[in-house]
């Protein structure tokens, strides 16, 4: 009650006076006799000191008088009579209201004190509740108005409106503009009946807490904002970066897939797989554009449930026709199929299909073709998959032409080795039927020469017999090339005679294990046939070996070939060797050619080649 900003009711101090002046009367009944008078006095001090304290001096002063009052009347001689003693009285008085006055001045100052403390307080906490609320949230201007309510519930306004724009005051209202130096961040509006108190309260205490609240929350709001930019930016950033290592790693994988020479079929196909993977529930193809005005689906996936359409199958480039648009324009295209005209509108919405997207596919600066996606939804396919769509068909198109570079190599490399062979064929045959048989002529007709020469013409004899071996000796060497260029045995009798023939013609000595119970493609016999011939040339000549080990299996798909000898060692396919050549056919073929051959270890020829395909 001492320290509370608001006194007690006039009422309840004159209630509490009178008692207190009661009391101190009573209780000074026992010390009449045994004290002075200006002693027994001091009780009704007490009273006066308390009243003074809390109530103020004028309530003070008349318990000041009272006291007197009842002190002379019922304490001082004469009792029961008021008796005047003016030096004692007005001593007595001049000490009850001085001390009266002297403790409602201390008690208004404590009380001003601790009024001050308690609007500090409160300010304090009204700051960090502002301070807990504006720098808690990402929007400062949706936190406002529960700022400006709990504003006005601390200084017991009527309302308060705390707003980021400039505002004036008029007559409802007082403005405070809040500032930060030259710059007004907001404004700050009371009821225009506010007490100046408050109001001076407001402008020198809450006016610059809430200006530093409003410019730290706005800031917090940009930096909130900014990094909320700055997470979405890379966000973004690592969901392209994701996007583009999947279609480097499709890019890759098909890659290696042309690098390893698979067929142009096996890529188109994965391709497609790669597509679907990449792009999600959709159909996807790839179709190859024909010169004679169709077009070829090379590779496709479709959705879960949908019918298969087979690689291979023909598409005309007519009516309302995705790729048929794709090839008139060049460009991108998208369409719907539910109104669509044409035979092939009316097959894919049989098949279920509402919509597609299709991107040219350009090799070498030519339309080759078009990649194209679909999808059984009503639903339009987004925009960012026709988006990545259009990214990947780039890198398809460096797949599909480095699959047509592969595929157009190994026809070349096949066409060479058939030519070479064909030609191998001709000089054979010509060998055969031309030189060789004009050879066996002149032999006979020389022995026949011989036969007719008449006794004592021995050295004439001699000679013509000599020419004779020479001649002999000459066809031999020149069948034996004959058989190196392309052996007769081997269109004859096929691999496994031909080789039987080989290795005993061999100048080191061979041990052959063949396990060929059929014919095999030309190709695969001639390949495997020069392979041998090859291995062994090099191990009589090169690799001074004294035993060769041939083995020759014919599986289901596939020739194996195997020829180990225990030379010096050291082959391999550089420093033109013929084996270089041996490896090319072996590759046309779609087979591999292995070499280990450690220097002073001998050398082995592993050679795998595919039967079926060739």
């Amino acid at each position: 009650m001492l320290l509370s900003h608001k006194r007690p009711p006039l009422v309840l101090g004159l209630i509490v006076a009178a008692a207190l002046v009661a009391v101190e009367t009573v209780v000074l009944y026992p010390l009449s006799g045994d004290s002075a008078a200006g002693t027994r006095s001091v009780i009704y001090l007490c009273g006066v000191l308390v009243v003074a304290s809390v109530w103020g001096v004028w309530l003070g002063v008349v318990t000041s008088v009272a006291s007197i009052v009842a002190f002379n009347y019922f304490h001082a001689v004469p009792f029961q009579a008021f008796g005047f003693d003016p030096r004692r009285d007005l001593q007595i008085a001049a000490v009850f209201i001085g001390a009266g006055l002297f403790t409602s001045f201390v008690a208004d100052l404590a009380r001003s004190r601790a009024a001050e403390a308690s609007e500090r307080r409160r300010e304090a906490d009204l700051a960090a509740e502002m301070a807990h609320r504006m720098l808690r949230s990402d929007d400062v201007r949706s936190t406002l108005d529960s700022v400006s309510w709990l504003l006005a519930e601390a200084f017991e306004l009527r309302s308060a409106t705390i707003g980021l724009d400039a505002v004036a005051g008029d007559e409802q209202w007082v403005a405070f503009p809040l500032r930060d130096g030259a710059t007004q961040v907001g404004s700050l509006l009371v009821p225009a009946d506010t007490p100046e108190r408050i109001l001076e309260r407001l402008r020198h205490r809450v006016v610059p807490s809430l200006v530093s609240l409003l410019c730290a929350a706005r800031e917090r709001e940009e930096i909130t904002n900014s990094l909320k930019a700055s997470r979405e930016e890379a966000t973004e950033l690592m969901e392209a970066s994701t996007l583009l290592m999947e279609e480097q790693a499709a890019l890759r994988r098909v890659a290696v897939l042309v690098a390893r020479g698979a067929s142009p079929p096996e890529v188109f196909s994965a391709v497609t797989a790669e597509l679907c993977q990449l792009l999600g529930p959709y159909s996807t193809g790839l179709v190859r554009y024909e010169p004679d005005g169709t077009s070829t689906l090379v590779g496709g996936r479709n959705e879960p449930g949908m019918v298969e359409m087979p690689a291979g199958t023909r598409i005309r480039l007519e009516g309302h026709c995705l790729t048929a648009m794709i090839q008139s324009t060049g460009r991108p295209a998208r369409t719907t199929y539910d109104n669509a005209e044409g035979p092939i509108a009316a097959t894919l919405r049989e098949l279920g299909i509402h919509s597609g997207f299709g991107v040219p596919v350009v090799v070498a600066g030519r339309l080759w073709g078009a990649a194209v996606i679909s999808t059984t939804r009503s639903a339009p396919i987004p925009a960012e998959v026709e988006a990545r769509l259009a990214d990947f068909t780039e890198l398809v198109a460096t797949a599909v032409a480095n699959a047509d570079s592969h595929a157009q190599l190994t026809a070349s490399r096949a066409r060479i080795v058939a030519a070479t062979d064909e030609a191998r064929r001709r000089l054979e045959r010509d060998l055969h039927d031309g030189a060789q048989q004009r050879l066996v002529s002149l032999r006979l007709q020389l022995g026949m020469v011989e036969a007719a020469i008449p006794p004592g013409l021995d050295a004439v004899r001699e000679e013509l017999t000599q020419i004779a071996t020479g001649l002999t000796c000459v066809l031999e060497d020149l069948r034996e090339l004959s058989r190196g260029i392309h052996p007769a045995m081997l269109a004859r009798g096929g691999l496994g005679p031909a080789l039987r023939t080989l290795c005993r013609r061999s100048a080191v000595p061979v041990d052959l294990v063949v396990d060929i119970d059929r014919r095999l493609p030309e190709p695969v016999e001639v390949t495997a046939y020069y392979v041998v011939s090859e291995a062994l040339a090099n191990a009589a000549k090169h690799a001074r070996a004294t035993m060769v080990h041939v083995d020759a299996e014919a599986e289901d798909a596939v020739l194996r070939l195997s020829i180990k000898d225990n030379g010096v060692g050291g082959a391999g396919t550089g420093r033109g060797s013929g084996l270089i050549g041996l490896q090319d056919r072996v590759e046309t073929l779609g087979g591999r050619m292995d070499i280990v051959s450690p220097a002073g270890n001998g050398t082995a020829l592993l050679v795998t080649i595919p039967i079926g395909g060739t």
